[in-house]
């Protein structure tokens, strides 16, 4: 399963998401409702875990963690592999 699918997943899994709402991949995570300030922290100890990389405080923008498609280039980046562009 690729980084992007693993993020849907998890944001699928631990946030309400109402089931008419489709939520796209550069989606605002947090101006759609998804996420609130506790959820970033809540996706970043996923991240943190499942990849085994550190945020540092600097790179908690909204660039990194505000979409789907930007949290899977930023754990990309992290992971020195290829950065995923297609946003859908």
């Amino acid at each position: 399963m690729d980084v992007r699918s693993e993020v849907r997943d998890f944001i699928s899994a631990h946030f309400y998401v109402p089931p008419d709402m489709q939520v796209e991949d550069g989606d605002p995570l947090l101006a759609r409702g998804i996420m609130d300030s506790t959820g970033v922290l809540e996706l970043i100890v996923f991240l943190e875990g499942r990849y085994g990389m550190s945020v540092e405080d600097d790179e908690v923008v909204p660039e990194n963690l505000g979409s789907i498609a930007g949290i899977a280039s930023y754990v990309e980046r992290k992971r020195g592999g290829a950065v995923q562009s297609q946003v859908t």
